[in-house]
């Protein structure tokens, strides 16, 4: 078994960042800005807040942060969202999700442009996406294909099986699997024989939120394993797989921490720095 090192890759990713950054500063007279919006107090969105800060610090990125109360209205939120979106020294748009359950959270995000879309939700550049054409890939899964791409292995041909089907996560990951000519299933709550199908994949992909849900019974001997999942029991973070046991067996796996999670902010650092050239 081979760790796949998370940490290490988005250094590489950050470290390609801040020097193309330099470069768009020569030649645009200015630096790529993310603008990141928080409602409410949750501690683990604002914990990805801050990490976010820190990356856009890290690469030399400027920031800004919005963070309002737990009881702000859809106007408020709205009418921040508008002023950023008509600002053209603000390269992106991040609303931390989940959003309080009073606000309406398609509509919010649906005032973000395409263009400024840097979580890679909206409906046009998932679409672009599905057609192979995509403009900005939502952050998490394109931090996956780096990670499979760390590896050396040729995707083309394997099978990849994905758990969970969000639209955040598993549904874009399919898509760039397929674009990358893998042959993709795609299991969730409602999946029959779910042991039978994930014990053939070349290619494991759990992202259901669900602490060591995957058992080494249900891989493949050889496989390789990523674990999107980030999950807090007894105090200590884990992931979706069963680390220990499941590792006896892989070719390939991501550890939680210092697999997936520090990708995320990486890609969505270098997604900040496509939306500025796009302009």
């Amino acid at each position: 078994m081979q760790l796949i090192n998370g940490k290490e890759v988005a250094k590489a990713t950050r470290d390609k960042v801040k020097g193309d950054i330099t470069e768009f500063f020569k030649e645009k007279g200015r630096i790529p800005c993310l603008a990141v919006i928080i409602v409410g107090s949750d501690s683990a969105s604002q914990t990805y807040v801050k990490n976010k800060i820190l990356g856009c610090e890290e690469v030399g990125m400027k920031s800004l942060s919005y963070t309002e109360s737990e009881s702000a209205t859809n106007e408020h939120i709205a009418a921040i969202i508008t002023k950023l979106a008509s600002d053209n020294t603000v390269d992106g748009i991040l609303v931390q999700l989940p959003l309080p359950k009073h606000l309406d959270e398609r509509y919010l995000l649906s005032l973000i442009p395409d263009s400024k879309d840097v979580d890679g939700f909206s409906p046009n550049n998932l679409g672009l996406l599905a057609m192979n054409t995509p403009r900005t890939i939502s952050c998490t899964p394109f931090g996956v294909m780096e990670l499979l791409a760390s590896t050396g292995v040729d995707i083309a041909g394997k099978h990849a099986v994905i758990i969970g089907r969000s639209n955040t996560v598993g549904k874009p990951m399919a898509m760039l699997l397929l674009n990358a000519d893998a042959t993709v299933t795609v299991c969730h709550s409602k999946t029959v024989n779910l042991k039978q199908i994930t014990s053939q994949a070349d290619i494991l992909i759990a992202a259901i939120g669900r602490p060591n849900f995957v058992t080494a019974d249900m891989v493949k001997s050889g496989a390789i394993v990523i674990d999107v999942g980030i999950n807090r029991v007894d105090g200590k973070l884990c992931g979706d797989v069963d680390f220990a046991a499941v590792s006896e067996k892989c070719s390939y796996i991501t550890p939680v921490p210092g697999g997936v999670g520090p990708m995320t902010i990486s890609m969505l650092l270098s997604n900040t720095l496509m939306a500025a050239k796009y302009e």
